[in-house]
């Protein structure tokens, strides 16, 4: 798969070194299935506080993730402190991602195989502020570039500053996201819905998407 191997360790990254982890690179549909449970999981802890108040599915998090490990082209990377994974990323070219994350750029006339998408980026608390968010990055840029793609792109779910949910202490992720290069693309949002923690029922949220250009 455009000269990688299924599991590729990931040496950059002398903080995140220095205090005993590592950074493996896993693509190819085994050695991403066999990640999945341990995705999910953080998907599920990590989602549940601001801003996305995810009320997790286990049933669903399977699905999706097992539809994601046979997709061409899509990457995992997973953070490990010692045995335990304690973070992950992942990433698929755009068009094989579901459709409802191409359709808006469809929508505004914008070629989606020249696209990466990276697709969430989840690690618990304890394990930040060592650089494995920029690591995150790193690893899925280089291999949308070793697919010959030019742009890479997420989204952010997007929640007023007034939200009563919202911590006291919370900051976006926003001026992360502009050092390494994204900026908000202009009318090019997705909706989705799902159940917010204390929540009844599902509630259709709007998501930007941020892009940068791959040189």
């Amino acid at each position: 798969m455009h000269g990688f191997s299924h599991r590729e360790a990931y040496m950059d990254g002398a903080r995140w070194r220095r205090a005993g982890m590592r950074v493996e690179v896993l693509t190819g549909e085994d050695a991403i299935a066999g990640a999945i449970p341990d995705v999910a999981a953080l998907r599920i802890a990590v989602f549940r506080d601001f801003p996305y108040l995810y009320d997790g599915d286990a049933d669903y998090e399977r699905a999706y993730l097992a539809d994601f490990a046979v997709a061409a082209g899509a990457v995992v990377v997973v953070a490990r402190a010692g045995a335990r994974v304690v973070g992950a990323a992942t990433g698929v070219p755009l068009a094989a991602a579901e459709p409802e994350w191409a359709a808006p750029f469809e929508a505004r006339g914008l070629p989606v195989d020249t696209r990466f998408y990276c697709a969430e980026s989840v690690l618990l608390p304890d394990w930040r502020g060592l650089g494995i968010g920029h690591a995150f990055f790193d690893a899925r840029e280089a291999h949308a570039r070793r697919l010959g793609l030019s742009h890479s792109c997420f989204c952010s779910v997007i929640r007023p500053g007034n939200h009563p949910a919202r911590p006291d202490a919370y900051r976006s992720n926003d001026a992360f996201w502009r050092k390494r290069g994204y900026r908000p693309l202009d009318g090019v949002t997705a909706r989705f819905s799902w159940r917010d923690i204390g929540d009844a029922e599902e509630t259709r949220k709007m998501l930007q998407f941020w892009e940068r250009t791959l040189s």
